[in-house]
């Protein structure tokens, strides 16, 4: 009944947008130590993306500001200080959903789909650690997302179809992390193109399931890159 209770004001927390509160419900839900819904799952997804979205997005504004900022500036500590800070947090709560990764979700995942869905969020939240580290945590960052997102590509592949919307959510991340991360623009839209076609191969499939949510998702990965398409990222990520 408590975990059912979490839940619950896990989904009361999503309607007020207070996603913090939410995060700590579903960590909850997560630590009871049974295997989530399918709902279940869509809402720590949710909440811990809204929380480490806002961390994202306030860390490059900051670190915009630090860059235009001149050495010397009354200001240049104070707005690196408030960036270390913003950072320590965005860290803070990667953390803690890869160690809910490691420790509960993946290795009680019942099926391929569960699987390849924690196995993408655990390469989503290395690519984030990335995207703020340098030198050599930034390299071991990497090293993380990649063989995440690529446990997570084999296994979909083998065990899920073309359209299944985790499969091109997850195609449409990696897609991202070669680009954005790892300095692979090739490669990425390499992925993106041969997601595409066989998505596009299987469209019987696509538009009796999930036409919407499909089309868009490939679509989104060609919005991705500009050298290929002149229009940049809409979604995903």
């Amino acid at each position: 009944m408590a975990r059912n209770h979490q839940v619950q004001k896990a989904k009361l927390a999503e309607q007020a947008e207070r996603y913090e509160d939410m995060a700590d419900f579903m960590k909850a839900v997560v630590e009871h130590g049974d295997e989530l819904s399918n709902e279940e799952r869509n809402l720590l997804s949710v909440a811990y993306k809204n929380v480490v979205g806002c961390q994202r997005s306030a860390w490059r504004v900051i670190s915009s500001i630090e860059h235009k900022t001149e050495e010397g500036d009354d200001k240049a500590q104070l707005v690196n200080e408030y960036r270390e800070k913003v950072e320590e947090e965005l860290k803070g709560v990667c953390n803690v959903v890869l160690g809910l990764l490691e420790k509960h979700l993946i290795k009680k995942a019942g099926d391929a789909e569960s699987k390849v869905f924690y196995l993408k969020m655990k390469g989503d939240y290395y690519r984030y650690l990335a995207e703020v580290a340098s030198g050599n945590d930034r390299k071991e960052t990497i090293d993380s997302a990649q063989k995440a997102y690529q446990e997570a590509m084999d296994i979909s592949k083998k065990e899920m179809q073309p359209t299944n919307p985790i499969r091109l959510g997850l195609a449409l991340n990696f897609s991202v992390f070669h680009y954005e991360i790892a300095n692979a623009p090739e490669q990425a839209i390499s992925l993106a193109k041969t997601t595409f076609d066989e998505a596009m191969g299987d469209l019987h499939t696509l538009m009796s399931q999930t036409p919407l949510l499909g089309l868009r998702a490939d679509r989104g990965m060609f919005q991705l890159f500009p050298s290929s398409t002149d229009t940049e990222l809409s979604q995903g990520r």
